[in-house]
């Protein structure tokens, strides 16, 4: 009889082992998870803080093209704004739109181009850019992973019972698979004040 006991108490001392191992598995990938979605935000306030200073570098030129410095702005506002990760993945997804039409645009214009300080915030933002999507793909690979884990069993049992929420990926806008459209009015020749 004291067999039995024994081996009941061993199987649900294992058994609790086994569920406080799986929670304590899905607490590690949300954490993953949150962490990861921190580094996504670090490269997109980098990106942030490069932007006003390659605008105040260009705009003085492109004058004729204010709409797309004030999409610019309005992302940037709306990101700031954002409490979720969702909402700010969307409000990025803006940003990299109108940063998309800025630098089609700048293209017309080889004075920009020549410009050392243009041309030397053009590379960090492109190194930034790489950034931004290299974080984004870790961000998704945990979040696979996490949603991978909750669905199979027997964690899903405890991610069932303790709340544990499939998360969200990281997805583009919808047509950003698409070059943006840029209409380019040309600038009147400067005249001389000879």
């Amino acid at each position: 009889m004291k067999k039995i006991w024994i081996v009941i108490g061993a199987a649900i001392i294992f058994l609790a082992l086994g569920l406080i191992g799986f929670y304590n598995n899905l607490i590690t990938k949300t954490q993953a998870i949150d962490n990861q979605w921190a580094q996504v935000e670090t490269q997109y306030q980098r990106r942030f803080d490069l932007i006003p200073n390659l605008v105040s570098s260009v705009e003085g030129i492109m004058t004729q093209e204010q709409t797309v410095f004030g999409q610019i702005a309005e992302a940037r506002t709306r990101y700031s704004g954002a409490t979720t990760p969702e909402e700010k993945a969307k409000a990025a997804t803006q940003v990299e739109s109108a940063l998309g039409r800025l630098l089609v645009i700048m293209e017309n214009y080889p004075e920009l181009r020549s410009a050392e300080n243009v041309s030397q915030l053009m590379d960090e933002l492109a190194g930034t850019e790489n950034r931004v999507a290299v974080e984004r793909r870790r961000y998704n690979d945990l979040v696979r992973d996490y949603n991978t884990t909750i669905k199979k069993f027997p964690a899903n049992l405890i991610a069932g019972t303790f709340s544990f929420n499939e998360r969200s990926y990281f997805e583009a806008a919808e047509g950003a698979e698409q070059a943006p459209e840029v209409e380019i009015q040309p600038q009147p020749p400067e005249e001389s004040s000879e």
